[in-house]
């Protein structure tokens, strides 16, 4: 799968579905959001063009939706509307106003490369997060399928609101939800090169009509609105205007791109493929400063949309210009084809799109790799559903950080032996009959040196000198992971080469890195280790020690298969 100018001609007939089918669910869904963001319902369709257009042209994910969503719509009413006092031509501008500003942002933060802070969204994160945003989908669409408007926002409260007006389900609004749904899943196993999702539509629509399941309560889309957006530009606001709308502008940014990237990387992990996350904060900031231009307001992506393309068969960002050309279409002449799109089969699409995010295979395969990472899947996808996606997100985050800094400050170490039979070094707590030469300790430690662990590290080095069975002469840090160091690192060494120096022990260093040995030079430590005592492998340290030694002391007993008190699990790498 490849973004709009890698897309395959053979890919064009899967796309065309696609986007037909994401335009079917697109245009009763951004009106509502327009409705949502305290704007006409009309201005959801103008919302839509831009994203679809641009984002085809600048974004890297081959199948993201981008456009408007609940979010950043909730947040833009919360931002202005105290400020229009109720004027809805002011309303308006201030809403294109906030789009610049969120778009200037993202533009800027895709020019400072600020991209990487999507590096912090690790693979649980995003298993945890899509199986969370799956659940929020299906709840979004429980009045909807069963005829209902409900109050509840919160999927508790729509749960327990439905469980208590369950006996004003409209049943056939529920029974053609339910067949739509048994329609999608068989259709899809019996036969997945079908358009499921378009069929399904289609043959709801067909249905309404032919029985007038509308006239008996079936909720449809109903009239569209007329109409293209113009060219406009929110000059009429002021300077004290465009500093409150900052804050705002700066959360709708930072909510915009979590989600953007999230669902990109979601979907880039599924089906083989990668994401540029820079590029993703320049499309973000083209379309949304697009939207500003065109009387639109803040957008992001939308994961049931990109996952309805993706059920459908979207291939390339061509979709994407499909539904552009839908919605143009249904805005200039189509409207009253989709006047009697049932919303129940829409809401069953967007069930069954997020029945397909819900990887249980995934959180079986974290919880069997390394526990950690199942619960970081488990923390993220309660977040998001116990709080917000944003709040979700940035818990999970935390907590991954906290993840990686307790592996950095206690690393895996170990002390390197020979093993009979087997070439090379290798942890002695790994090998049966493993022995280290008499008088010398090779060391690993797999971390770079830093403030967090220095302290760490000396104490299980001087653990194991003390687990030696023989006077140690030599002290030689296999440092082939220790990519650098900090200045208090750099003090500690100093302090153990000391501490060392008055056992009578020798410290030397192998493996050492061209970064951290201008390091060592920069503080000191080459001159207090000594030019002779840094060896480019392990085997030269030994040679170096054996010929040191007086022969007999080459001849003393052996430390066989001893393990340092306390020593973690050993990591991947054992050998020299």
């Amino acid at each position: 799968m490849q973004p709009l100018h890698q897309g395959r001609p053979e890919w064009w007939k899967a796309d065309l579905v696609a986007g037909i089918t994401v335009a079917a669910y697109l245009i009763p869904q951004c009106m509502a959001y327009a409705e949502l963001a305290g704007l006409p319902p009309i201005s959801g369709l103008w919302a839509i063009l831009p994203p679809l257009l641009l984002y085809a042209l600048l974004g890297s994910s081959p199948q993201l939706s981008v456009g408007p969503e609940s979010t950043t719509a909730v947040m833009t009413a919360a931002a202005i509307g105290p400020l229009a006092a109720g004027d809805p031509g002011h309303y308006a501008g201030l809403a294109s106003l906030l789009a610049l500003v969120v778009g200037g942002l993202c533009c800027l933060g895709a020019w400072g490369r600020l991209g990487f802070l999507a590096d912090l969204l690790s693979k649980p994160i995003l298993v945890g997060y899509m199986a969370g945003v799956a659940v929020i989908m299906i709840t979004s669409q429980l009045g909807r399928i069963c005829g209902l408007t409900l109050a509840a926002d919160s999927i508790g409260g729509q749960i327990q609101e439905l469980v208590q007006r369950h006996v004003e389900v409209h049943g056939p609004t529920l029974a053609l939800a339910a067949a739509v749904l048994t329609f999608l899943v068989v259709l899809q196993r019996r036969w997945p090169s079908l358009p499921a999702p378009l069929l399904a539509v289609l043959l709801a629509t067909a249905v309404v009509a032919a029985l007038q399941l509308d006239r008996q309560g079936v909720a449809v889309i109903g009239p569209i609105p007329a109409g293209l957006p113009q060219l406009s530009l929110p000059l009429g606001e002021t300077l004290p205007t465009l500093r409150s709308l900052l804050p705002t502008a700066a959360g709708i940014a930072l909510v915009g791109y979590s989600d953007n990237v999230l669902t990109a990387r979601a979907f880039a992990a599924r089906n083989g493929y990668r994401i540029d996350a820079n590029r993703e904060l320049l499309a973000l900031g083209a379309v949304n400063l697009g939207n500003g231009l065109l009387q639109g307001f803040p957008v992001s992506s939308s994961g049931s949309r990109t996952a309805i393309g993706d059920t459908a068969g979207s291939r390339s960002q061509v979709f994407s210009l499909v539904a552009f050309l839908v919605v143009i279409l249904v805005l200039l002449a189509l409207r009253p084809v989709l006047a009697l799109f049932p919303k129940a089969a829409l809401g069953s699409i967007v069930i069954y799109a997020a029945l397909r995010l819900i990887d249980l295979g995934e959180f079986r395969r974290l919880r069997s790799f390394r526990s950690s990472e199942w619960q970081l899947a488990l923390a993220t996808l309660a977040g998001v559903l116990l709080t917000d996606l944003l709040t979700g997100v940035a818990v999970a985050v935390a907590l991954s950080v906290i993840d990686l800094f307790s592996r950095l400050v206690r690393p895996n170490d170990a002390v390197l032996g020979e093993v009979p039979q087997l070439a090379g070094l290798h942890d002695i707590h790994d090998w049966a009959g493993a022995r280290t030469l008499p008088g010398l300790v090779i060391y690993r430690y797999d971390a770079p040196l830093c403030f967090a662990n220095a302290d760490h590290f000396r104490r299980r080095a001087l653990a194991a000198i003390e687990a030696e069975t023989t006077p140690v002469a030599w002290f030689v840090v296999n440092a082939e992971a220790i990519v650098e160091i900090d200045i208090s690192a750099a003090d500690m060494l100093i302090e153990l080469i000391q501490e060392l120096r008055h056992r009578q022990i020798v410290l030397g260093l192998a493996r050492v890195k061209q970064d951290l040995y201008g390091q060592l030079v920069r503080a000191g430590l080459l001159d207090a280790i000594g030019a002779d005592h840094i060896f480019p492998t392990l085997s030269s340290a030994r040679q170096e020690f054996l010929r040191s030694r007086p022969p007999a002391c080459a001849s003393a007993g052996v430390r066989d298969d001893v393990q340092t008190s306390g020593a973690e699990p050993a990591g991947s790498s054992r050998h020299e």
